[in-house]
């Protein structure tokens, strides 16, 4: 698969993904549905929901440090200035060349262009929050909040099978 199609793919997630409302009940069922995915395979990973900066859900399993918090916060910053999931913005650096701070002069130590932040948006409004998991390798990250949005969502296919990355 070419990056143009993983690019392509990764934005076709971002259109599919989207919600007619977001509550803090939403936040709450999305959040325990990546805790159980997370405990299936036991996989140390830290989850956060945010909505216009406002914490709705945050939890670390067992093996995470606050190393991950500084994570979900870097990647979570991507999406919020760039309306596009922190992987998407990550191969788009790759394509561009460079790093955050060559290519946007934003301080690396803010933001982080790696997998596992997904933009809460809102048909014909934008983007109003972040859904991040931290802890595994960056694809990983992010397709598990990928899988999780798909199967709450209920989208008739799960867009994790249809992204090389």
């Amino acid at each position: 698969m070419t990056m143009k199609e993983k690019m392509t793919n990764l934005l076709n997630q971002e259109v599919v993904l989207q919600f007619d409302t977001f509550s803090n009940k939403m936040a709450l069922e999305i959040g325990l549905l990546l805790v159980e995915e997370a405990e299936k395979e036991n996989k140390p990973v830290t989850i956060d929901i945010t909505r216009h900066n406002h914490q709705l859900f945050h939890v670390a399993m067992e093996g995470t440090s606050a190393d991950n918090d500084t994570w979900v916060r870097r990647k979570s910053n991507v999406v919020n200035r760039f309306s596009h999931s922190s992987m998407y913005m990550s191969l788009k650096l790759e394509v561009k060349g460079g790093t955050m701070e060559e290519a946007y002069f934003l301080n690396s130590a803010d933001f982080a262009a790696h997998g596992g932040s997904f933009p809460i948006r809102i048909k014909d409004t934008g983007v109003i929050g972040t859904i991040t998991v931290s802890g595994l390798p960056s694809e990983q990250d992010h397709q598990m909040v990928v899988h999780v949005l798909s199967q709450y969502l209920k989208v008739g296919f799960d867009p994790i099978t249809k992204v090389d990355i």
